[in-house]
């Protein structure tokens, strides 16, 4: 009587459990801030400035991430050791990905971006924060320009990345067998 039904005694600890839920709600915090990011990015490029963030990194850290969870499901399910270690190497893909999205989010957070001057260098020699206007763009609406991804909410990024590393501790303990009987 100590299990859920339909999950295996072994995989199914209450750690592994915990895992479940906030790999769940990271997912979902995920999923909201990519919804933004497609909202407000102009891919035209008239609107907006140049987003930070790659399409295959971004799209890359989603697709491991929900691949991940239907390992982790599986392994609730299944009770196969092997697939907890996959669960946890997926997880750690993951978490590398997010943090270098992290990281190229950190300028846009910290210094608004601002047009480019004329007479500034451009490509690497320009300063940081400093982007190209976009042709056809006024001067107003170049002042105005924002990355997609300086509108996610911080409690969300936050929220966010502390699932991300709790999923990751949870997840590694439960295929170190913790919490087992």
């Amino acid at each position: 009587m100590g299990h859920v039904v339909g999950l295996s005694q072994k995989g199914a600890t209450s750690v592994g459990l915990a895992a479940l839920i906030t790999w769940s709600a990271g997912v979902l915090a995920g999923l909201y801030m990519l919804l933004v990011w497609l909202i407000e990015n102009d891919v035209t490029g008239r609107h907006t400035a140049p987003s930070q963030l790659r399409v295959p990194v971004i799209f890359g850290h989603l697709t491991l991430a929900i691949t991940g969870l239907g390992v982790w499901v599986a392994y609730l399910l299944l009770d196969r050791d092997i697939l907890a270690w996959v669960a946890v190497a997926t997880l750690a893909a993951v978490v590398l990905l997010g943090i270098t999205m992290f990281a190229r989010w950190i300028p846009v957070y910290r210094e608004p971006l601002r047009p480019a001057a004329a007479g500034v260098p451009t490509g690497s020699g320009r300063p940081p924060g400093t982007v190209l206007p976009a042709a056809g763009m006024s001067t107003a609406e170049q002042a105005l320009a924002v990355p997609a991804e300086s509108h996610f909410p911080v409690a969300v990024i936050a929220a966010h990345g502390l699932l991300a590393g709790a999923t990751l501790i949870l997840v590694v303990l439960t295929a170190l067998g913790v919490g087992r009987s």
